[in-house]
This record gives C-alpha cells, structure tokens and sequence, in this order.
C-alpha cells in the first residue's frame, strides 16, 4: 500500500500532465485500497477474500467545459493518454455556467487536525478466522439457534489523494475492521434470520466477538413466531440501528444539488422549524476515529463541525462548489468524490442529541404501538417527503414491549414525522449516523 505522499504525488503528477497537455485547469484524485475478508460457516472455512485495487481519475477544464476520465493503469504512457483523452472530451462537452474548481480563497491550506483513523496493527488471516469463529460459535451456543449464515471478519487498509492545479494537495490514509454475523433461529417455515454487524477504525473498538454472535442470535431468537398487526394510526418507535435512516433522508432533502434543482421537500425550509424545538442535529467531521471523519473535503475545503439542526431549526445546506454557485452561496465543505466524475456531497460523523427519557419511558404512554428493528424496501419520495417502507418488529402494548410482529407497512410524510419526532436518552455512538431510540407519534401502519 501506497504512503499518503506517494499517493499524493501520484494525484500532482497527472494534474502536471494535464495542464502541460492544454488544460486550463484540472484536479486528480488517487484512491487505493487493499482488504482481506474470512467467512466461516457452522464452524468451518467458507470463504477467503483478498482484494488489492490502485485508481486514479482527472477531471480538466477547458473554459467552462470539463469532462471527468479514469483509469487503473498508471503507467506514464497511460496517464498521458488518459490527459489527452479528457481534454479531447472536454472540447466536446457543452458549458457549464457553474463547472470549476473550488475557488481558491477557500482552499484548506493545514495542518489538518490528526483524526486517528489509522490502526498499525495487522490481524493475520489466522486472527480473522478466529475471530469470526468466536462471534459464530457464541451465536450457535444461544438456545433455539438452529442454523447459521456465517460470520465474516475482515480488515483493510485504504489511501485518498486529492491535488489540484489551482494549489491544493493533501491526502491521509486509514484502516478498517469489521465482524459481521448472520444467524437463523427456529425450525421449518417458522425460521427466522437476524444479524450484528460492527465497523471501526482501529480493531481494538470493536466489541468481542462473542458479544457480537450473541446479540444476532437473541435478535434472531426474540423474532420467532411473528404475530400481525391491526392497521391504524399509532405511535412508531425506532430502534438506534434504523432510526439513523430518518436523518439520512434529511440530509439527502439538503444536499446542494437537490436544492439547485428544486426537487426537495425541504426547498423553502432554510431557517424554518423543521424538527420539533430542542432537536440538535451535530455534525463532527473531526472525531477521532469517526467513521466519516475526514480533514478537507473532496474538493480541498475544510470540515468544520456544525449544527445542520439548531432547536429544531434548519441552519443551511450541504454545498459543493458546483451547487454553490447556482445558488450564489460559499460552498461549504460538502464535496466527495468517488470514482471519478464530477463530485457529490456527503456528510461527516452526525448524532442526535439525546433527550431526557429512557426508551421504556418514552413508551410507557404507548397503549397500542409498534416498535421497529428493520425497515425494508426504498419508499421514499425526496421531492414530497412522502415515506412509505414495510418493517418488522415488535407490538408496544400497554407501554411494553410485546410480541414480535412481521409485515407491515409504516407510512407517513417526513415533513410532519420530523416535526413530531422525539428522542430517547440512549445515544448509541458506534456509526457514522448516531441516534438515539425515536418515536414518531401519528404514523399509519397497514398489517392485517
């Protein structure tokens, strides 16, 4: 694996080549990354997986034309082709009025906040194996377990450098592990499947793996024998683990593109309140060993931590350079880039703060409720805030937990869910979104 200066170096070396080619301006970003996986299945070795993966894109400007071009092969021979072949498309792409680089009053110039995000440990194939075989054989110990779908450990290194003619250059790398556990409890038709899964940066903040296998086997275990649900309107509670997808569609709804093009439920809502008073909504793209943690953004801005909701207000949105000018607003560190292309946006480390009230407090007025634990299907409307998945999990009866229950529809708008969301105390901080357990009062579930 390449060092963050070689890689670097890699990055500059292309955007050299573009501007001596005819570019006006250009960016290069060099992503590598390597990775080992080992699945092992009721006790046994299923599956070795080893991947090794080095790609560099361009992307030139010629005026306000650009095109974007990638490659794997990064011989100079072909990285001169590869400057050549962008420019040529660039001549034949239409204007953009909006296209560039990030202006350059804005360029993170460093030093950048040292973000822990880089294990020097090594787990050998042997340690992952173990791994995976303690999560599993825990998992297997739990009564009423009858199968398993495997367990996986894996780790991985990877590197991101990004270079820009205008003057940007930085680059940083990181490690990844991950213990993943799938089980299946009961027998016959009346199976069910769960799983744990943990990802962090450093191997030594992930749990043991015998409490990851066991707590898929007891969510596997608790879902036997389903019962159904009644439709109406009740309160719908979320567990940590899907209560994240909530704020996933927020962001989406402020992204700068969706606002450039006026295709968010969220467009006249900068300012307003959109969640209900007291609702906190953090970013930190600087915690240590966060999972989104990252000092500059793909187009060479910095992070910064903010608040996306103030009291329950919306405070702005999320903005590359692109969306920014069509807005006539100042990008505001937003940009990731991928593959190649153009870039996107996306988000650092974001929680919810907690409110006051443990979860058996905040359904303990719940006469008749639902609370969820999996959230199936993609029915979300961006543009209406429309919001409509099946899920599975459990009846809240007389402010307990009941019963599990199967096949169900919960249904809604987004605007009025956030408006009537409410927050339990038990901040989880393990993802790259963390929650608390949400209920969201008014909601329309459809079983029987």
């Amino acid at each position: 694996m390449l060092s963050p200066q070689e890689a670097l170096d890699r990055a500059q070396d292309l955007v050299d080549r573009a501007r001596k080619a005819g570019a006006d301006a250009a960016d290069a970003v060099f992503g590598a990354s390597s990775s080992e996986g080992i699945q092992v299945r009721l006790g046994k070795l299923e599956d070795v997986e080893r991947s090794e993966s080095e790609h560099i894109s361009l992307r030139v400007f010629l005026g306000k034309r650009s095109a974007s071009i990638g490659s794997s092969d990064l011989s100079p021979q072909a990285l001169d082709e590869l400057a050549a072949r962008a420019i040529a498309m660039a001549g034949a792409a239409p204007e953009d009025a909006y296209a560039g680089l990030a202006p350059e009053e804005f360029l993170s110039r460093g030093p950048w906040p040292e973000l822990d995000q880089f294990d020097p440990s090594e787990p050998s194939p042997h340690d992952l194996r173990a791994a995976a075989l303690e999560a599993e054989d825990a998992a297997r110990a739990v009564a009423r377990v009858s199968n398993s779908d495997g367990a996986t450990a894996s780790a991985g290194t990877g590197v991101f450098a990004l270079a820009t003619s205008h003057g940007f250059a930085g680059a940083y790398g990181s490690t990844s592990h991950s213990l993943s556990v799938s089980i299946v409890a009961g027998e016959g038709a009346a199976k069910q499947r769960d799983y744990a899964w943990r990802s962090a940066h450093h191997r030594a903040d992930l749990p043991p793996p015998a409490e990851i296998g066991a707590l898929a086997a007891e969510r596997a275990v608790a879902r036997l024998e389903p019962g159904r649900m009644a439709s109406g309107a009740m309160p719908v509670v979320f567990d940590p683990r899907v209560g994240g997808s909530l704020i996933g569609h927020f962001t989406g709804a402020i992204s700068g593109s969706a606002i450039a093009r006026r295709s968010s439920f969220l467009l006249d809502k900068l300012g307003e309140q959109v969640f209900a008073p007291g609702i906190v909504l953090v970013e930190e793209p600087h915690t240590l060993r966060g999972l989104r943690s990252r000092p500059f953004d793909g187009e060479g801005l910095p992070t910064r931590s903010r608040n996306l909701i103030e009291d329950g207000r919306l405070t702005g949105w999320l903005l590359d350079s692109a969306s920014a000018r069509q807005l006539g607003l100042e990008p505001t560190g937003h940009a990731a880039r991928g593959g190649g292309g153009a870039p996107g946006v996306s988000v650092g480390n974001l929680h919810l703060q907690p409110g006051t009230a443990s979860p058996a407090e905040l359904i303990a007025d719940i006469a008749d409720g639902v609370y969820i634990t999996e959230l199936i299907g993609h029915g979300v409307n961006g543009v209406t805030g429309d919001y409509s998945r099946g899920a599975s999990g459990f009846r809240i009866v007389g402010g307990e937990i009941a019963g599990p229950i199967a096949e169900f529809t919960v249904a809604g708008n987004l605007l009025a869910m956030f408006a009537g969301l409410t927050a339990a105390s038990d901040l989880e901080w393990h993802r790259a979104i963390n929650v608390p357990t949400l209920r969201v009062d008014g909601m329309t579930v459809a079983g029987d």
